[in-house]
């Protein structure tokens, strides 16, 4: 058997309708692999042996039989632990719900499931989705597969470091202030956040009403545009035409960018795409969103935040919090701390900034930031506190935005690409010309080799 260069869902339907390939062999050396691999890099909490070679089987049958549900039919996925999938452990990353056992898919898993995709099993990440390092005390220690004993990011670390491990095609991951495109940047690969309200969070553990969404994490653009139409309920693809052209359009930079220090490989990877956006006849200029401090409003984010999951979580399990780690409990808790008119104050923020997210994008067709303002970072190391500051905003905005791995100084980092919100079609339809930019020759991703 032939050696695929990557999992990438186009590659893997061609296999699978040529018969070089089918489900059931990909989905055995994946298990395989995973079972070998994850006791170091902790990226999956489980692993749904039983439940994948179902789903291959039950996809292997289709091609057999000449009919396919869809592009993602035989894909094989992971989905990040505080999304719902019946008859398996919801945790949230936390040892407190180690018991959890969902009835019903989450609407965004059963989309997935629905298209055929052949679920792997579910990722780990930071406990409570309440922080971007997925260094998780119940379900061990996520380790960056770029980079050994950094961070993956999060807190979709998990996600993030299956992908670039290649123990799976794609993974779900859940966005609140930048939980998709952190582990996306760490990890060197591509991540969407959906505008929210897009795919629902029915299903999902919450961290703040107003801000989640679910989106996917994958080695190129064109496999999460595919994922996320399906999240979206787009169908099979966003956009009947793909966007090629940079040409013409303009792309705004915020001045408040200054306010946010950048390590050095950020910094130059992020003017690297701005010049070749303008080689390409992209239009490059200065916007001031001077009702954005990204110190601020990240910290209205997280307040929020913990306010609302301090309420669901006592809901849910009780009111002291029992099972929780002492640092998630201690953060939940900071809420009640901070009282209800800080709490008050920092959701007018956010509803104020959310106010502001059309006029944003008056005379510019895309906004760009980094998307991380730096690399993954080691383990046992400061956890730098400005993580979000950047991701945020397309979260406070509640619009699309693309995590784009490129490379500088031969580490991943990464830019990002929002849109207004309500034209995610059109920005998931940039997913080849994206992938026309990204580093073919610093692939971060590492191929599977499914030869004999």
């Amino acid at each position: 058997m032939d050696a695929l260069d990557s999992l990438s869902v186009a590659a893997l339907g061609r296999a699978y309708r040529a018969g070089t390939l089918d489900p059931v062999v990909v989905t055995e050396t994946l298990l395989a692999q995973v079972d070998r691999r994850n006791p170091a890099l902790h990226a999956f909490i489980t692993v749904s042996h039983a439940r994948a070679r179902a789903d291959a089987q039950a996809s292997r049958e289709r091609f057999q039989a000449g009919r396919p549900l869809g592009p993602l039919d035989g894909i094989p996925i992971a989905i990040k632990d505080n999304v719902d999938v019946a008859g398996l452990a919801c945790t949230a990353g936390s040892a407190a719900l180690r018991d959890r056992i969902p009835a019903h898919d989450a609407p965004a898993a059963a989309r997935l499931r629905a298209a055929g995709s052949v679920l792997l099993g579910k990722l780990n990440m930071h406990e409570g989705a309440l922080g971007a390092t997925t260094d998780n005390e119940a379900f061990g220690r996520c380790i960056n597969p770029l980079h050994a004993g950094h961070t993956p990011g999060g807190s979709s670390g998990g996600s993030g470091a299956a992908v670039a491990a290649g123990l799976c095609s794609a993974a779900v991951g859940s966005d609140t202030m930048g939980s998709i495109r952190i582990p996306a940047a760490y990890c060197g690969v591509f991540g969407y956040k959906p505008g929210n309200d897009t795919v629902p969070a029915t299903g999902i553990v919450p961290l703040c009403h107003t801000l989640d969404v679910a989106g996917p994490l994958a080695t190129t653009a064109a496999d999460c545009a595919v994922m996320a139409a399906v999240m979206m309920g787009l169908g099979d693809a966003a956009e009947s035409a793909p966007a090629t052209d940079w040409q013409g359009l303009a792309i705004g930079v915020p001045v408040q960018l200054d306010q946010v220090t950048l390590a050095p490989e950020v910094a130059e990877g992020f003017r690297r795409f701005l010049a070749e956006m303008k080689r390409r006849g992209a239009r490059v200029v200065p916007i001031d969103l001077a009702h954005w401090d990204p110190t601020r409003a990240r910290r209205a984010g997280l307040l929020a935040s913990e306010a609302d999951a301090l309420a669901w979580w006592r809901a849910e399990i009780g009111h002291d919090l029992p099972g929780v780690s002492d640092t998630f409990g201690a953060m939940l808790r900071y809420a009640e701390r901070a009282g209800h008119d800080k709490i008050d104050a920092a959701r007018q923020v956010l509803h104020e900034l959310r106010g502001q997210a059309v006029a944003a994008f008056k005379g510019v067709d895309l906004i760009a930031l980094p998307t991380a303002p730096q690399a993954s970072f080691a383990h046992d190391t400061p956890v730098p506190i400005n993580q979000a500051d950047l991701t945020a905003l397309a979260n406070f905005y509640a619009c699309g935005a693309w995590a784009i791995p490129i490379a500088a100084h031969h580490r991943a980092v990464s830019v990002q690409l929002m849109a207004a919100p309500g034209r995610d079609r059109w920005l998931l339809s940039f997913a080849s010309a994206l992938d026309a930019l990204a580093p073919r020759s610093h692939d971060f991703a590492h191929a599977l080799d499914l030869g004999n």
